[in-house]
């Protein structure tokens, strides 16, 4: 009797560790769903900004910041379960610095190819030394997926500037970075916010050196739509998208983190089709069904050491 009731219980654990570990998952697909859609928006606003230079990058990436940084202390009621670090806080401010500014200098297409590329460098070779694995199913994969984000890019690519290139280089690299960083955050919303609230001041440095400059008075400008996209950047896609991000990016590998990445341009290039009346292209699908598939095998490659 006394077996049997060490067996029923066994059984009893056994379920509820199965349902435990069964809808965490789902709920780390469904949130990095969301934070993929987050971010495609946020490449929308972003382009539609300051590719018709709506407002000067410098005023973008400030106000980006501050209303992040509102936003989210406004949710969690006060600054005072603020977490996060300066290491995190300097590389989203690297990054939306350098996205802003590179985002001048050139085309969305080379753009997107130089920054997705620095981000799949940085987090893979950070995933490889921790000692997570691929296999060759996983680089047939990233490999099809890079392909189709290739073929979906590279009509609009021209030659990028020097400066441009090493801007938006770095600006990949340091997203790769702030985003493996969030791996290890304890409380998504609290460490988002505190990386906000910490990049806020740098970022309304780089606005005073920018507006110090002999040329500031054509070197700032913003229109009333300009601070609008700005603040919904900052406080909807890039603030709250950034917090479901960390909060997926707990039970994601490095290189399940960084494939994932590759699926944002698509989904761009599909919100510009729905929104902005932007042409559904016979290459727009074989894009689509490269990179979703080549994602779809990496995803299924890769596993946690």
């Amino acid at each position: 009797m006394q077996h049997s009731s060490r067996h029923h219980d066994h059984d009893r654990d056994h379920d509820r560790d199965h349902h435990r570990d069964g809808h965490p998952a789902l709920a780390t697909g469904l949130l990095t769903a969301l934070a993929m859609a987050a971010f495609a928006a946020n490449s929308l606003l972003c382009r539609i900004a300051l590719r018709q230079d709506l407002i000067d990058p410098a005023s973008f990436g400030a106000l980006r910041l501050a209303a992040g940084a509102l936003v989210l202390v406004a949710v969690m009621r006060g600054p005072a379960r603020m977490k996060g670090d300066w290491r995190a806080a300097a590389l989203l401010f690297l990054y939306v610095a350098c996205f802003s500014f590179a985002y001048l200098r050139l085309a969305a297409g080379s753009g997107a190819l130089i920054l997705f590329g620095a981000v799949q460098l940085t987090m893979f070779a950070a995933g490889l030394r921790a000692g997570e694995r691929c296999g060759g199913a996983g680089w047939l994969g990233l490999g099809l997926a890079l392909g189709g984000l290739a073929g979906l890019l590279l009509p609009g690519v021209a030659a990028p500037s020097a400066g441009g290139a090493v801007l938006m280089a770095l600006a990949g690299i340091a997203w790769g970075g702030y985003s493996l960083r969030g791996r290890g955050a304890g409380d998504p919303l609290a460490a988002t916010a505190g990386n906000f609230v910490r990049a806020t001041p740098l970022g309304i440095a780089l606005w005073l050196a920018w507006a110090a400059q002999a040329d500031a008075q054509n070197a700032l400008h913003a229109d009333a739509r300009g601070v609008a996209l700005a603040l919904a950047s900052g406080a909807i896609t890039s603030g709250l998208g950034y917090v479901v991000w960390y909060a997926a990016l707990r039970r994601l590998t490095a290189l399940r983190a960084a494939s994932v990445q590759l699926s944002v341009p698509l989904i761009a290039a599909g919100g510009g089709v729905l929104l902005l009346d932007e042409a559904f292209t016979l290459r727009l699908a074989l894009a689509a069904a490269a990179i979703l598939g080549g994602i779809a095998l990496v995803l299924r490659a890769t596993a946690r050491k």
